[in-house]
């Protein structure tokens, strides 16, 4: 028996969990709000680890093309202090494949392949319990319905409504992203600051860290404890000495969050301040900010460490829409890996008895590990922006020790 299945979202465990079932011969529509797939930057680099995605990506047949693109190079770890000595400088091995990184944009082309994907359908309201299955409405107008609906449409899923009443809520940590491009040609002294792969420095409740992409761009985020309205309100300025506010309201209509666009005072404005935050550090390390082109307002939301809702037959959730947690290399992993096993067991239920058998079961199991890492992830933000910089080079020493 052939299911009526529709994935909502065309990120890295919407595609995934799309193109593991299509590997074993099931159908599946992925609807996607954006017009296009370069309808926006896709985003940074993302490292992709031997247990998580690329174990997903092994199951949807693709890690051969995954080696031949990602660069194992980008391992590379330096920190800096604020004076600008060198305070680690992790080295991959020429055989490390651990955690390999590959741009977004490079991951989704790799996942899209030959599936159906329905660009700019954005859903308004998914609705269970119809007959027939469940009720999916989109902004064009149109509606349809299915046997499973899986959200993998992110933070602020629409999908998420259907099943739990939980919204993300603010970590009281803002990150502001910037950007150089032809790095090696353009800012040569920068390109050996960074390294082969990743470049970081931390101070009182801050930090700065530039990332290599392929082709010469580099990604450089300031990281700051704030409160929503840092950026544009002058009294209200970051401070290195306190906890930011936590409890602040969230338009998911303004494009702020984890999908902010420029901001609204302007990059000049922007960089002054950020440079104000970070008086004091070397010369070298403020170039970053000082030479960036655009600055995009990047505040962390998450859910609760511990999210979970009362099953709903034929809906479910997979990665940032389920379980939202600090961007700390794990999410996208943790997505893609939930997105394969949910295909594997769907494509092997035969009835419409054992899909939701199967469904109810993905999720007990994506639960448990979820929480885990939710937990982790969370004490990392603390330790990574924390009024102790040594925490944040105690966290790198844990992780490379391990």
């Amino acid at each position: 028996m052939r299911h009526r299945i529709a994935v909502i979202g065309a990120g890295p465990a919407g595609l995934t969990f799309a193109r593991v079932l299509h590997r074993h011969g099931h159908s599946v529509t992925v609807f996607e709000r954006d017009p296009a797939p370069d309808a926006r930057p896709p985003g940074g680099t993302l490292d992709l680890h031997e247990r998580l995605g690329q174990l997903a990506l092994s199951k949807a047949g693709l890690l051969a093309e995954f080696q031949a693109l990602s660069r194992p190079e980008g391992q590379a770890m330096r920190i800096l202090d604020t004076d600008g000595s060198v305070l680690r400088d992790w080295q991959p091995r020429p055989d490390d494949h651990a955690n390999p990184e590959i741009d977004r944009g490079q991951l989704r082309d790799l996942l899209l392949g030959p599936l159906d994907v329905q660009w700019g359908r954005g859903v308004t309201e998914v609705v269970p319990g119809v007959p027939g299955g469940v009720l999916v409405r989109f902004a064009d107008g149109r509606q349809e319905t299915f046997d499973l609906v899986v959200g993998a449409d992110g933070a602020w899923s629409r999908v998420r409504p259907a099943v739990s009443s939980v919204t993300p809520h603010y970590t009281g940590v803002t990150f502001v992203e910037t950007s150089l491009d032809d790095v090696d040609t353009r800012h040569p002294d920068l390109a050996r600051l960074i390294g082969d792969g990743s470049m970081a420095v931390y101070g009182v409740n801050r930090g700065l860290v530039a990332q290599r992409n392929s082709g010469g761009h580099v990604k450089v985020y300031a990281q700051f404890r704030a409160p929503l309205d840092w950026h544009a309100n002058p009294d209200r300025h970051p401070s290195p000495d306190r906890r930011a506010d936590t409890d602040a309201d969230f338009d998911a209509d303004t494009g702020a969050g984890l999908e902010a666009g420029p901001d609204p005072v302007g990059a000049e404005a922007v960089r002054a301040r950020l440079l104000a935050l970070f008086e004091g550090w070397a010369a070298p390390v403020l170039d970053l900010l000082r030479r960036g082109a655009a600055f995009v307002q990047r505040p962390l939301y998450v859910l609760p460490v511990s999210h979970t809702w009362a099953h709903v037959r034929g809906v479910t959730l997979l990665g940032d829409a389920a379980h939202l947690m600090p961007p700390l290399g794990l999410g996208a992993n943790l997505a893609m890996l939930e997105g394969a096993e949910l295909a594997e067991s769907v494509a092997a239920a035969s009835g419409s008895g054992d899909l939701d058998e199967v469904v109810r079961a993905f999720e007990e199991q994506m639960w448990a590990r979820a929480g885990r890492w939710a937990k982790m992830t969370t004490a990392g933000l603390e330790r990574l922006v924390s009024p102790d910089p040594a925490e944040a080079v105690a966290l790198f020493d844990e992780v490379h020790a391990s």
